[in-house]
């Protein structure tokens, strides 16, 4: 593990659960930063919409759909939040 990754890792925890809201699950899925986005079956178009307006109300981030489409994980759309938010 970086160092880097040891001053973000609290916000990872409050991150998931935003992510399990903004996706709203029909049915409870166990989510953890390695979490396969192809592999939920609720990952589709609304999701990552719902993702697009987590990230810009809770974080103040523009994802956009290029964005999230270059992430295979849920930690993938985490690190792009933290680097844009550093930017």
């Amino acid at each position: 593990m970086e160092s880097s990754d040891v001053l973000v890792r609290p916000e990872i925890g409050k991150f998931l659960a935003e992510f399990v809201v903004a996706v709203d699950f029909q049915v409870p899925e166990p989510i953890a930063e390695d979490t396969q986005l192809a592999n939920l079956p609720e990952w589709d178009s609304l999701a990552a919409l719902g993702v697009i307006v987590m990230c810009d109300t809770e974080y103040g981030v523009a994802i956009t759909g290029p964005d999230l489409a270059a992430c295979g994980t849920v930690g993938d759309i985490f690190k792009t939040v933290m680097s844009k938010k550093a930017a």
